[in-house]
């Protein structure tokens, strides 16, 4: 501590010693017309002299320049210059409004050439840019990806609702199919490319611009941007010295603060930012607690002569939170509400336990990524820009195994008259306590009682439908002695990578770069016990290396958030299986760019080898070859080009093309979780194309866009679980869609307090062509092959067309209403492609559309003796009008169906009153949440 403080004193020391020798300060207010601009930079040209705004967009320069000229710069809006002169020792340049680019990201705020983001009128790609003031404010309650939800072809949701467990689908594509880049960064996994947002639930404190590249982007990196690409660039230790702290609540006892502070850049050229938030709450779904951190250290140095510049950042995101997992059927959510106003709140993997919340579903994990960037400034022509990162990942999700005589967990035997699940009589039971079966919530029959097996109770994953199961206990014990525990399928991995790039300015119009881009991945998966729930010990015999007799397992390990990310897991007892992965990434990548006044093009290319490895001595003995394969190589690559034209300062057009070949993901490599090759791998072939116009003005903002694009031969498989094959599984072959649509964007400045903005996207996604259905045993041997009839069927899973409506209004000075209406249509059910073999099927079920409207209020109250602190209070309402709506659907079953498709007799759903505005009750869908609200203050110093 007295270090810390040592080096702030002769930081101060550095500042006062600057100042004296100074000419004066320079001082002034960056906003946007509306409000300020904090993190904006204001550099005194042709100096190294500089400063950046704070939350309340004012900043002060110390000037050895009697007069010259200001740079003033921010993400997504234009630079603009300013003449000064310095008189009695100050120049107040007062408020200096900056004139909005929607969709770019400076170069001077964004340093790296490793970091592709999309520069206004030139860049050719369809993009759309968030700013760190606008997540601040209308975040509050919602999810990360949620902020996204006013950009054309993008439909983000909660899905179950659980923390965290949103999702994102752009021009629909889910978010496997979406590269998601931090810094430079590439996140997703490289196992199969998902994005849990629970692991990145603190992005939104550390987040300073965000943008959306749909499409395949303007990415050099080979990554998995069928879709899109989402750039976030976080906070840099750079940034103005100052700090925050801030509280916010909403419904559901939601709770979180927050604190930060940034020590600027001293005089030595050292910076240092630091931020710590908590957040907890009860979950707007039943059932629901959660709990997290987030942490970011952003370490900073620059050498005097400007060449060298050297960000250290490290942000990880420690939680728990309980789910809702299990898809429910709409006549459930009914059952537990009434048939026109259902429960949609209703969650069926929880209940209580001695009188506290327990869910059989939790999430835990912790991943922090560690990054270091380094910029090279050569000299005026060569710059190189490197990234080198680390991720780790702990954590884990719990679930239920075993049963009682037969019933699992979630039986309506262990249901109370409310839907929760009855864990204290589990519990009775795993404990040897008689106890009577529930019936519509209310127990009756006869007592059963648990039998010991040698003086213990012994759970399994067995669930007692009969004695000695292949899967239960060995000897001739009786089903009686099944119980129930929670185990956790465990996810451990380290992940190593680095960028670097070249970029050479060849002449005056046209630059090179090149580069590499290099990634090592090691997984570990498992399964362990959590949760015993009143048993003595665990058997299990799923380890071939203890088989015929199985193992007799004790301990049990917590599903706390995991605050160590490093932790290793060789002496953790495994129960059900036990496999790793590597996986090793090399690619390469160049780009060519010509761009004068009026002109941009560019061509880009990416080729990337990937490398496959399973090891598993858990199913195979490790004297069988399979318990660890040899790497499987695949190439792939890119090719993509484009050019954007300005016709004047008002218009401009581009395009863009662009062809993928990509890798398939770990599990089709290996599918079914053993360590035979896919023989029928492919690559996935996507083809885009795009077009687009855009007008700008001092006024209106415009951008108008056509989008194309093929994806053949997608990998695609699932599970098959029916009786007879329970641990088998479908593969698809010859899967081809089509994605094309319009998207128009635009903002306007009607006034200096009243802002306007909206968008609208149509979307046209259909599969084409036929497939083939193969299925297959536990063991992968083929069992059957069916022709699927695909073409024309709806792409589901997200809204095909969407539009947003939204204005803001300075009121008062500092004080700010905003609304926003968001509507969706044209949305269908993810499809089971195995339902497709009759080629008179009914294509995709469609869901109601639906239409949202948010309001917020904003209010700046400037504290301390100089005005130069500030009090920020934020409200925000979501779905005001309490609109009950369905998010998304896992399953296609029309009303005009069948209720028994044995006996037709029965009737249809809609002919027996079994439908909910319109949708046949037996779907299993999610709802979108109701109305939620949410009131923050934070203090800026």
């Amino acid at each position: 501590m007295k270090t810390m403080k040592n080096w702030l004193l002769s930081g101060l020391l550095f500042l006062m010693v600057s100042t004296v020798f100074s000419q004066g300060k320079i001082t002034g207010t960056i906003t946007d017309g509306q409000g300020p601009l904090p993190g904006a930079n204001v550099t005194v040209k042709g100096t190294s002299e500089a400063a950046s705004t704070g939350y309340d967009g004012k900043f002060t320069i110390s000037s050895s320049t009697k007069a010259g000229q200001l740079i003033v710069s921010y993400i997504g809006y234009q630079n603009q210059t300013i003449n000064f002169t310095i008189s009695n020792g100050t120049a107040n340049l007062g408020n200096i409004v900056l004139v909005a680019n929607s969709n770019e990201l400076s170069e001077i705020v964004v340093k790296s050439s490793v970091v592709d983001v999309a520069k206004d009128r030139k860049t050719p790609v369809a993009v759309s840019t968030i700013k760190a003031s606008e997540i601040q404010q209308k975040l509050g309650t919602q999810e990360f990806p949620e902020i996204l939800k006013s950009t054309p072809s993008v439909y983000a949701t909660k899905s179950g609702g659980g923390y965290g467990d949103s999702r994102i689908n752009i021009r629909g594509f889910d978010q496997k199919n979406i590269a998601v880049m931090i810094n430079g960064m590439p996140i997703n996994d490289m196992e199969n490319s998902a994005v849990f947002w629970s692991n990145w639930a603190g992005l939104s404190d550390v987040t300073s611009a965000m943008q959306v590249q749909r499409g395949l982007g303007s990415s050099k990196l080979a990554i998995s941007s069928v879709g899109g690409t989402i750039n976030i660039v976080t906070k840099t230790s750079d940034q103005k010295g100052g700090g925050s702290i801030g509280s916010s609540f909403g419904n559901a006892n939601y709770l979180k603060t927050q604190a930060s502070y940034s020590t600027g850049v001293l005089e030595n050229g050292l910076s240092a930012s630091v931020l710590f938030s908590h957040t907890q709450g009860d979950g707007y779904i039943d059932g629901t607690q959660f709990a997290g951190d987030n942490y970011f250290i952003g370490l900073g140095y620059q050498t005097k002569d400007k060449k060298h510049d050297f960000q250290f950042t490290m942000t990880g995101a420690p939680q728990w939170h309980n789910q809702r997992s299990t898809f429910i059927t709409l006549a459930t959510y009914q059952k537990y509400g009434t048939a026109d106003d259902p429960n949609t709140k209703y969650n069926s993997d929880w209940g209580t336990l001695n009188g506290e919340e327990y869910n059989m579903k939790r999430n835990f994990f912790h991943k922090p990524v560690m990054s270091v960037n380094w910029d090279y400034t050569i000299n005026e022509t060569t710059k190189l820009s490197a990234i080198v990162y680390g991720s780790w990942g702990r954590g884990a999700g719990t679930a239920a195994t075993g049963g009682i005589n037969g019933k699992f967990s979630t039986d309506a035997s262990f249901r109370k008259a409310d839907g929760t699940i009855d864990f204290d009589k589990i519990y009775a039971y795993n404990t040897g306590l008689p106890i009577q079966y529930n019936t519509n919530g209310v127990p009756t029959g006869a007592f059963v009682t648990r039998t010991k097996i040698n003086g213990q109770y012994v759970n399994s994953a067995n669930a007692g439908a009969i004695a000695n199961s292949a899967t239960g206990i060995p000897g001739g014990a009786p089903a009686t002695s099944a119980g129930i525990s929670r185990i956790m399928s465990t996810n451990e991995h380290n992940w190593y990578g680095g960028v670097i790039n070249l970029d050479k300015k060849i002449s005056e119009h046209l630059t090179w770069d090149i580069g590499l881009d290099a990634r090592t991945y090691f997984g570990r998966h498992y399964q362990n016990v959590n949760d015993l729930l009143g048993g003595n010990i665990f058997y299990d015999n799923k380890n071939v290396n203890f088989q015929p007799q199985g193992r007799y397992l004790s301990e049990t390990y917590s599903a706390a958030a995991p605050w160590n990310a490093w932790s290793n897991s060789d002496n953790v007892e495994k129960i059900g299986f036990h496999n790793d992965s590597k996986v090793n990434w090399i690619g390469a990548f160049t780009q060519m760019e010509y761009s004068n006044d009026n002109l941009t093009a560019f061509i880009q290319g990416a080729v990337s080898n990937q490398a496959f490895q399973r090891i598993d001595s858990f199913i195979y003995l490790t004297s069988d070859p399979l318990s660890k394969t040899s790497f499987e190589k695949i190439l792939g690559g890119n090719v993509k080009g484009g050019a954007n034209y300005n016709f004047d300062e008002h218009h401009n057009v581009f395009a863009n093309a662009g062809y993928y070949s990509k890798q398939p993901f770990f599990n089709a490599v290996y599918p079914n979780n053993k360590s035979v090759v896919n023989p029928n791998l492919k690559n996935e072939k996507v083809l885009g194309i795009e077009g687009g116009y855009g007008y700008r003005s001092k006024i209106v903002n415009l951008n108008l866009n056509y989008y194309y694009t093929t994806w053949k031969d997608r990998n695609y498989r699932f599970n098959d679980g029916a009786a007879g094959n329970p641990n088998g599984y479908f593969d698809f072959e010859g899967i081809n869609e089509m994605h094309t649509g319009v998207e128009l964007e635009a903002n306007s400045r009607i006034t200096n307090r009243l802002r306007v903005n909206g968008m609208f996207s149509y979307g046209n996604w259909e599969y084409a062509g036929e497939a083939k259905s193969t299925r297959f045993d536990q063991n992968n041997v083929a069992l059957s092959t069916s022709t699927l009839y695909l073409d024309k069927v709806k792409v589901g899973d997200a809204a095909q067309l969407t539009a947003a409506l939204g204005a803001s209004y300075e009121v008062l000075t500092r004080v700010t209403l905003d609304a926003n209406y968001n509507y969706y249509n044209n949305l269908y059910a993810s499809i089971d492609p195995t339902k497709f073999s009759a080629q008179d099927n009914k294509g995709s079920l469609e869901l109601p559309s639906y239409g949202l409207f948010d309001a917020g209020f904003s209010y700046k109250m400037l504290v301390g003796k100089n005005k130069d602190n500030s009090v920020n209070f934020r409200f925000n309402l979501n779905n005001v009008f309490d609109k009950t709506y369905i998010a998304e659907s896992k399953t296609n079953i029309f009303a005009s169906d069948n209720i028994n498709a044995s006996n037709p007799a029965l009737g249809t759903y809609e002919s027996t009153g079994q439908v909910y505005n319109g949708v046949a009750t037996a779907n299993q869908v999610w709802f979108g949440f109701g109305r939620t609200y949410s009131f923050s203050m934070r203090f800026d110093f």
